[in-house]
């Protein structure tokens, strides 16, 4: 082995590089939740710790300026697994710290496959409605919906990636394309008025043409949201079907004829269709007495599929969800002054048993290994309390 080898392989191995990613994994931490007072929870989750480097923009230009989450992870994961390879035999004296590292290697794992596949929606049930689907509190779609039967709806989903990107979409679906125009993740809208001078609208036709949207800064604090706008223009074989403006709000969810079809056109929230249906049976909140400070709150839900082979109750309740399916069910919040109405907190985390399964392994092996020791030590106290043959 050269020189060169072998301060590479001292380098991954050092339980100083170690000591150092401990460190900076710590003002990583103390940092992000500095700037969740301004980011929000999801947003500081993307910045710090779902990336290699923490970016600073300056002007347009972004800057890495510390190592992130995925970088300093995947340092130690590899810091771990050489220090085992080069500097630890098997032995069953080390029987613990075997098992201890094993747990944090899970550990480490299992919030890697969190950030990668873990998928929080929220469902908003009112009592005796049915649902069978969940919407996301962060991400967008655009809904291109056929309504000209009256037994079903045929439903064209455009993600907003795509709109923002300025993508043409051509669905086999749809008989014209949709051209985006203008996408703002959060606008101001405002009731357009004729003044003197002022730029034609975007919109030629549709509500839109009243209205005007200006870009806004994206907000991400828990109490704040963003409204976002979409100006597309409809493309038809025979030309321009005419440019509209798209948002969240009931007054732009359009709806016109095209091709012998009536449509729907609406902004809304990125939606998680199920093969099951939920309904709220009863909600109850409870408050202290005297107070407004919430005691309890809970929903009863029954489920059923449409092949009829699960049709039941469950009670949902705080730190007792309900896991069907692959999905966890969480009694998150409610509306206030309504106690028909029920919000639930819907993730999906096919690596949620990991963090368990790693907690137990660390703690087992503490346990053994403080054992090894501890029996080592009584071993060696008594050897030399035996005395010396004369």
């Amino acid at each position: 082995m050269n020189d060169l080898t072998r301060q590479f392989r001292d380098f991954f191995v050092s339980l100083r590089l170690t000591v150092v990613l401990l460190g900076l994994s710590m003002l990583l931490i103390f940092a992000a939740t500095i700037d969740q007072v301004n980011l929000g929870i999801w947003a500081v989750q993307q910045k710090y710790f779902q990336t290699f480097f923490v970016l600073w923009k300056v002007g347009e230009v972004p800057i890495p300026i510390f190592p992130g989450g995925y970088f300093l992870g995947g340092l130690l994961f590899v810091n771990l697994i050489a220090a085992h390879v080069y500097r630890f035999k098997l032995s069953w004296r080390k029987a613990g710290i075997f098992m201890t590292h094993l747990g944090l290697i899970l550990l480490l794992l299992g919030q890697l496959f969190a950030g990668l596949w873990q998928q929080e929606f929220q469902m908003r049930l009112e009592e005796g409605q049915p649902k069978n689907y969940s919407e996301s509190s962060r991400y967008m779609e655009l809904a291109i919906t056929d309504t000209t039967n009256p037994d079903y709806d045929d439903v064209v989903v455009i993600p907003t990636e795509l709109l923002e990107r300025g993508e043409v979409v051509q669905h086999p679906k749809l008989p014209f394309r949709v051209v985006p125009k203008a996408y703002y993740p959060n606008a101001s809208l405002q009731n357009r008025t004729e003044a003197a001078g002022q730029p034609p609208s975007l919109a030629t036709i549709g509500p839109g043409t009243q209205i005007d949207a200006a870009p806004m800064p994206v907000t991400y604090k828990p109490d704040e949201t963003n409204l976002p706008a979409v100006y597309l223009e409809l493309v038809g074989p025979e030309g321009s079907l005419g440019t509209r403006l798209v948002a969240p709000i009931p007054v732009l969810q359009q709806t016109f004829a095209v091709g012998g079809h009536t449509w729907k056109l609406a902004l809304r929230q990125a939606r998680s269709y199920r093969p099951f249906t939920l309904t709220l049976l009863k909600f109850n909140h409870d408050i202290y007495a005297g107070t407004d400070i919430p005691k309890n709150f809970s929903s009863r839900i029954r489920v059923t599929t449409p092949d009829g082979r699960d049709d039941r109750e469950v009670l949902i309740y705080m730190n007792n969800p309900l896991r069907y399916s692959g999905l966890t069910f969480y009694q998150a919040s409610f509306e206030e002054g309504n106690d028909h109405l029920t919000i639930l907190q819907v993730v999906r985390n096919p690596s949620w048993l990991l963090p368990y399964v790693s907690c137990v392994l660390m703690a087992v092996g503490l346990v053994v290994q403080f054992c090894i020791s501890l029996t080592g030590f009584f071993r060696k106290r008594r050897l030399s309390a035996v005395p010396a043959a004369p």
